[in-house]
């Protein structure tokens, strides 16, 4: 085979990449780019003062305030404790191991609504869960917290857990053969693999819950400048035929999102390139 042959054989490095990459931007365009760029199209329909006034509302403005904290807090609340979850799956050995596994998933598949239904049930002031608590879980910004750590939870597991299934044991042995504890082995070997794959969970955690709306809108309460979320604000407002007011809404939402996530590839990019790489 001559070299130009070779160069030619190493470009291509999937059978028919030119039809491959048109396909797949062709599908993602249909599915992601068209339904996002009406977004922007149907908010032009309004004017800017128009724009400013519903985007910059004190009742929208409150919204954005609570669906970005709890889902923030959410996400920080899954890293803590979808790594330890990880962890024990991976490490230990015990009964009942493989149900817990497969209960990681049920926030996959169960119906947010009944979710929903389900965690007011246990976390009113009367519930099982509630009654144990001299203050009010649902209904707050608690309970709604409660809620999107629920449905976000598994996306870190997910991540954390084929790090450590694929981590090699013998790098382990050798740190705690050169005298490190057990600590110290965790801290300056395991959790620097373990890194890029806890940001992605809490990305994947956080950008789920931010346009979470099936388990959030029974245990929130929706109560105006309280524990109204953004995503039914839009829906409030698509059901009043307000279609430029809940894309605007929409859209702001979408913006804001999409720079938050891109840090967060930003701080995974650099954080993989620091310490798996160093």
């Amino acid at each position: 085979m001559s070299v130009l042959q070779r160069q030619k054989k190493k470009k291509s490095i999937l059978p028919g990449f030119g039809l491959s990459l048109g396909f797949t931007m062709f599908y993602a365009s249909i599915l992601v780019l068209f339904p996002l760029a009406m977004i922007f199209f149907n908010t032009a329909s309004m004017g800017w003062s128009d724009f400013i006034k519903t985007v910059t509302d004190a009742r929208v403005v409150a919204s954005y305030k609570l669906s970005f904290g709890a889902a923030f807090a959410a996400g920080i609340i899954n890293v803590i404790f979808g790594t330890i979850i990880a962890w024990v799956l991976v490490r230990y050995h015990f009964p009942g191991k493989r149900f817990i596994d497969g209960l990681v998933d049920l926030p996959f598949a169960l119906p947010t609504a009944v979710a929903g239904i389900a965690l007011t049930t246990l976390y009113v002031p009367k519930g099982w869960i509630g009654q144990l608590f001299t203050f009010k879980i649902a209904f707050t910004p608690i309970g709604i917290i409660i809620a999107l750590t629920f449905i976000g939870l598994p996306f870190v597991v997910r991540m954390v857990q084929p790090v450590l299934q694929n981590f090699n044991a013998e790098i382990e042995e050798a740190s705690a053969s050169l005298g490190a504890s057990r600590m110290q082995t965790f801290k300056k070997v395991i959790f620097p693999e373990l890194m890029p794959a806890i940001l992605t969970g809490f990305s994947l955690s956080f950008a789920r819950a931010l346009g979470e709306y099936g388990s959030v809108v029974f245990i929130a309460g929706n109560m105006p400048m309280k524990t109204e979320i953004t995503p039914l604000i839009i829906m409030t407002k698509l059901e009043q035929y307000d279609y430029a007011g809940a894309t605007a809404i929409a859209s702001v939402m979408l913006v804001v999102s999409f720079f938050l996530l891109l840090l967060i590839n930003i701080i995974q990019w650099w954080t993989n390139r620091k310490f798996v790489h160093s």
